[in-house]
């Protein structure tokens, strides 16, 4: 049943009666199915990608390295925890490599971002540096493309 949910990471919008006339199944069946991963939190919410740059909004989004001090039998969770509790913060991710966290946030401004960094990631205590990189424009986006480019199919005509 792993399908429907590929089916619904793609596209959220797809009906239970579409998912089923695709993979054969019985509408009930797939909207129990759904309605049972929803209870049991595989799938966790629902959302839109908007391309923000066709819109009047001015918003910023910036990537946040940050290397913590891991909390004793708590591991990296209790600073995560303290860190994507802030509205500003819309994902964040315990990695491998250089740094310990990712931290993606959005902002009305560089400013703001930088604020936000400064003023509240900052100093907390576990955290022992940042390195902030800002989205300068988004070409992909959760396996959508944000602007396909149109190509010229006319025939060239020579004189």
């Amino acid at each position: 049943m792993e399908e429907i949910l590929e089916i619904l990471e793609r596209n959220s919008k797809t009906t239970a009666d579409e998912i089923a006339v695709m993979l054969g199944l019985p509408s009930e069946e797939v909207e129990a199915a759904i309605k049972q991963y929803e209870a049991d939190n595989v799938i966790v919410g629902y959302s839109t990608l908007i391309n923000w740059d066709k819109t009047q909004k001015e918003k910023v989004t910036a990537l946040i390295e940050v290397k913590v001090t891991p909390q004793r039998g708590l591991g990296f969770d209790k600073i995560a925890d303290r860190i994507y509790k802030y509205p500003e913060v819309t994902a964040c991710y315990l990695m491998s490599g250089g740094f310990d966290l990712t931290v993606i946030i959005e902002g009305r401004t560089m400013k703001e971002v930088a604020l936000f960094v400064s003023e509240k990631l900052a100093p907390i205590e576990s955290v022992l540096s940042t390195s902030t990189h800002f989205v300068l424009k988004k070409f992909k986006d959760k396996g959508t493309i944000f602007e396909e480019k149109s190509v010229d199919r006319r025939e060239q005509i020579f004189l």
